[in-house]
């Protein structure tokens, strides 16, 4: 009996120093019934179950498991993960700066950055690289991931690379001597027109701030009067991003943000007058992929009544995540606190605990009750709130936009939607883009560039490439859709040969959300008013 009460000591000792070990930072304080009931079960399952257990390996599976029970934005990161889930946000990566593309189980280099490692050494756009470190890298191990962990690491770090270049047999070696490589948040920047200009952000991160007024900078010497930032598709980072952002739009003592929790006192977020660009007539772009932080500044711009929001129902994350670190390097996203704009909006569209399937088929329910394509068709069940000029918006989840401009499917066809979902679009386009390099490498700007493709009759060489590739050609739907193959060919081709920045200046040339943001300046409007006090005056 003695022994027997040793050995379970020692053993609640070892399962409260596991725990202990793996809680730093914010420490959890487990000492409910629930939580004695869990630590009992591990050590039954350590000291019972028929099999060898790893409890690491248990705990470690276990964890997103009871996370996903609580909300959808509650996650656990493990330590192998952190480093590749922190790269975006940080704004910079040690590796050896290209871009690739998985083609036919080969990794092919899509773009190489100007002035950085891999360019150094004399890599190339379309170079596929064959071996890493002598090893072969080819067939069923290439995949992202892998490339990735074998390409990235520390800074000086040396790395071979076998590579094949286009027309040629033999293969190249190149050493490649790792460096920090800049992640960048602004994706273009650019004059929409003479007095217009243009800030697409990818993302909220750490250099996002500094990198903004870089461009606001740049295009204040170009003669800048009025400004769209788009933020389609941007899915939030970093919330401080997104506040400052705001700041430099908004007057002195204007409510930004405000975060608020059942054990999170309201906490405010106020513009201090600083800003550089407070006058300018401003629009913001969102569509159903705009996501936390981008939520974030365009409501701040709406509900102040700062600017026009244009586009679609943004996706709706509006709750807060406290970083929790763990001593193995892993780390746990808490929720612990909602998102609300300046007029008291909560952000965040509703969800049912432990139902995440639900949550995740949010944007397909939206797109079958018809609400990419109708106004009309947007829920707006939410209480009703008011602007600062006393404006109605909604609350319910996400924004909606001031001016709802829908998604344009008429042309689409199954022909095309295959040509798509299947990569096979993609594909062609890196073949033609390897195959003309040559003749490419002649245009310096996105308009003779895309005048020169239009020419080539690209919509016929890809639908006889992919009918020899399985997509059996249709003569009538390729007729339907032949300006969507066109622009979409067009614009892989231009990205594989220039970079992001030309992609979507050459997207912008034909977008109705573009259009209808160039329409409100035209028309003086970028300004929203109070209808009722609009008809007063009039």
């Amino acid at each position: 009996m003695p022994l027997i009460l040793a050995l379970c000591m020692v053993v609640g000792v070892l399962i409260g120093a596991f725990f202990a070990s793996h809680f730093s930072g914010n420490r959890l304080n487990i000492s409910n019934a629930s939580s004695n009931k869990l630590s009992n079960l591990l050590h039954i399952i350590g000291d019972q179950y028929v099999d060898t257990v790893d409890m690491n390996d248990l705990v470690e599976r276990s964890m997103p498991k009871i996370l996903k029970e609580l909300d959808p934005h509650s996650t656990y990161i493990t330590a192998s993960d952190m480093e590749s889930n922190n790269d975006d946000l940080k704004g910079s990566f040690s590796g050896v700066g290209i871009s690739f593309t998985i083609r036919e189980d080969t990794l092919h280099v899509q773009t190489v950055i100007s002035n950085g490692p891999a360019e150094k050494a004399g890599i190339v756009a379309g170079d596929k690289i064959i071996s890493v470190d002598g090893k072969p890298f080819v067939g069923k191990d290439c995949n992202n991931e892998t490339a990735m962990k074998r390409l990235k690491g520390a800074k000086g770090t040396k790395v071979k690379l076998g590579i094949i270049r286009y027309g040629e047999k033999n293969m190249r070696t190149f050493i490649v001597t790792r460096d920090d490589i800049v992640q960048k948040s602004v994706s273009c920047a650019y004059m929409l027109d003479n007095n217009t200009g243009y800030i697409r952000l990818k993302n909220f991160g750490e250099t996002t701030y500094p990198e903004m007024l870089v461009a606001l900078a740049k295009l204040s010497t170009e003669g800048i009067e009025h400004l769209v930032i788009d933020l389609r598709s941007n899915t939030g980072g970093y919330f401080a991003s997104a506040v400052q952002i705001a700041n430099e739009f908004l007057p002195g003592g204007k409510l930004i943000v405000y975060t608020k929790g059942r054990k999170s006192p309201r906490e405010e977020y106020r513009s201090d007058g600083h800003g550089s660009y407070q006058r300018i007539p401003l629009i913001i772009l969102i569509n159903e992929e705009s996501a936390s932080s981008s939520e974030i500044l365009a409501g701040a711009i709406q509900d102040n009544d700062r600017g026009t929001v244009i586009g679609r129902r943004s996706f709706g994350k509006g709750l807060v995540q406290q970083p929790i670190e763990f001593h193995d390097g892993s780390m746990l996203r808490l929720t612990i606190a909602r998102y609300y704009t300046p007029s008291g909006r909560c952000i965040q569209k509703p969800y049912e605990q432990g139902k995440d399937e639900d949550y995740e088929q949010d944007l397909i329910q939206r797109y079958q009750r018809g609400e990419f394509f109708s106004q009309d068709s947007i829920k707006n069940e939410g209480q009703a709130y008011h602007t600062s000029n006393g404006r109605v918006v909604y609350g319910g989840g996400g924004i909606t936009p001031d001016i709802f401009v829908p998604e344009d499917t008429s042309a689409v066809t199954p022909y095309y939607a295959e040509a798509v979902y299947s990569g096979i679009i993609y594909t062609f386009a890196f073949n033609y883009t390897d195959e003309n390099r040559k003749n490419l490498n002649h245009f310096d700007n996105v308009t003779q560039m895309a005048a020169y493709l239009k020419r080539q009759g690209i919509v016929e060489q890809f639908a006889t490439y992919a009918n020899n590739h399985g997509l059996k050609r249709r003569n009538l739907m390729i007729h339907k859709s032949y300006e969507l193959l066109e622009r979409g060919l067009t614009s892989r081709i231009i990205y594989n040969m220039m970079d992001e920045g030309a992609l979507y200046e050459y997207l912008n040339s034909d977008d109705d959300v573009i259009k209808s943001a160039m329409q409100v300046f035209k028309e003086g409007k970028s300004f929203p008013k109070n209808e009722k006090q609009t008809k007063k005056k009039h």
